[in-house]
């Protein structure tokens, strides 16, 4: 039976992705946890989160998890949702934050001189609700997903990636950003798969049988 770790640091609706995984994975074991050693013992690790990067940073810390999500991002399939993409990076505006520099790059807000539509109306950030997904490089993870899918968001921050090829999706917000990242065991997206109807349930049905 495979193990798959729900990363439970005290940041986020965890059982909403739990409870995606279960149904398109039913007979797996979705355990979340903030035990380093049960998430070492997982085979595949999934990492949430929602809210303020500063805030999930310290949360990481205080409950030393830091050291195991560090092992798992290093040799087991890993997946990062929302503030999941954006604490594996080098830094952020938020804050300003260190991250957990997994992978090169660093974390934007949307500039609040250039949140506006073609027509010339104010967009409004955090950027939040159904946004298109167009697939920039082909990953097992886009398996079944048309391209141009449609995904739900609620950011404020983006991901500025300096890992060539890393980038693998982009939305259009005001400018394209990148909202999905790979690179070897690891693939992390910016939007919410478990709140992302069909589409969001294939791509975690596509993580749970990934071999990378």
């Amino acid at each position: 039976m495979t193990h798959i770790a729900v990363v439970d640091y005290g940041m986020g609706n965890l059982r909403s992705v739990a409870k995606a995984l279960e149904h398109v994975a039913p007979h797996a074991q979705v355990e979340v946890t903030g035990d380093p050693d049960r998430i070492r013992a997982a085979e595949r690790v999934v990492f949430p989160g929602q809210g303020a990067m500063p805030d999930c940073m310290r949360e990481l810390e205080q409950r030393k998890l830091r050291p195991a999500l560090l092992e798992a991002a290093r040799d087991k399939p890993f997946l990062g949702l929302c503030i999941g993409l954006q604490m594996l990076f080098e830094s952020s505006e938020e804050g300003p934050t260190t991250g957990l520099a997994v992978l090169p790059g660093h974390v934007r807000r949307f500039p609040e001189g250039r949140m506006y539509a073609p027509g010339g109306e104010r967009l409004k950030v955090p950027h939040m609700g159904w946004n298109q997904v167009v697939q920039t490089a082909r990953h097992p993870l886009w398996k079944g997903i048309p391209d141009g899918a449609r995904f739900y968001f609620v950011h404020s921050f983006y991901v500025e990636a300096r890992e060539s090829g890393a980038a693998v999706a982009s939305s259009h917000y005001a400018f394209d950003f990148t909202c999905a990242v790979a690179y070897r065991n690891i693939f992390a997206v910016q939007f919410h798969p478990e709140k992302s109807a069909l589409s969001g349930l294939t791509l975690l049905g596509n993580f749970v049988h990934w071999k990378p």
